[in-house]
């Protein structure tokens, strides 16, 4: 059958699908409903959603680990799942449960990952020195995983995604569990990565982390509800916080604890 969806017309897009969909159990279980997504070069773009809505669902989409049950995905213009591996290196994950492995250091899980994108010694050596100590680690780069604390996790997992400087980032919960400092650290290292040129989707169902975003996403029930950029969704619906809005378009399904 011939594919009727045509990327971004001028290419200005990183990441864009068209009716996206993921169901379980026969249809029973509608975990994303039809997502129609563009997500523009060197911006960054938050979901926001209750938990379950479908905001780990999609990235696992976009990022190939989880094939949809129909619509369609294009990052950098290639088609997704279809292009998969050759997409591996156009993609950096950090996600939502730590991917690292507990029984090695933080040094040996960063050149693991590094050595799976083919990079060469001289690559690995200056690329994991560089990571080490913009995200702090450097202190902890002999320190078995699983002795690590989570906010330290954390930033391994960032670390990693960031290993082949890839220039599309999908954050599931980035900054879940840790605390109000490091969440403004990696805040501020977001909005380095963007004005260098990447193009970063993070989720969150923490409201205020919205404000902190180019565009916004809000998700519900694994559907697109609204989207624009922090101050044009104030306005719109004449409020003074984006958690306003989405209580007053979630009803009583959303709670924030």
């Amino acid at each position: 059958m011939i594919s009727v969806f045509v990327i971004g017309e001028s290419m200005d897009y990183a990441i864009e699908t068209k009716n996206l969909v993921k169901h379980y159990n026969k249809g029973q279980v509608r975990a994303v409903n039809g997502i129609d997504l563009k997500v523009k070069k060197g911006e960054i773009y938050a979901f926001i959603g209750a938990n379950g809505c479908g905001k780990t669902t999609t990235i696992d989409m976009l990022s190939g680990t989880l094939v949809p049950t129909s619509g369609e995905m294009k990052i950098w213009g290639i088609d997704q799942p279809q292009h998969r591996k050759k997409l591996s290196h156009y993609i950096g994950i950090a996600p939502q449960e730590y991917a690292l492995y507990t029984d090695l250091t933080t040094s040996e899980n960063m050149v693991f990952f590094s050595k799976l994108y083919g990079m060469s010694k001289n690559q690995i050596k200056e690329t994991v020195n560089e990571l080490l100590d913009i995200l702090n680690l450097e202190e902890k780069k002999d320190v078995i995983v699983e002795e690590l604390s989570g906010g330290m996790k954390r930033r391994l997992s960032i670390a990693c995604a960031l290993l082949h400087k890839p220039p599309v980032l999908l954050f599931d919960e980035a900054t879940v569990g840790v605390d109000p400092v490091l969440r403004a650290y990696f805040w501020d290292y977001f909005r380095k990565l963007r004005d260098e040129g990447k193009t970063i989707l993070i989720t969150s169902h923490v409201m205020d982390e919205a404000e902190k975003a180019d565009r916004i996403g809000l998700m519900r029930d694994g559907i697109l509800i609204e989207e624009g950029t922090p101050q044009e969704l104030k306005d719109k619906y004449k409020v003074g916080t984006i958690e306003e809005i989405f209580i007053l378009l979630s009803g009583d399904d959303y709670i924030d604890i």
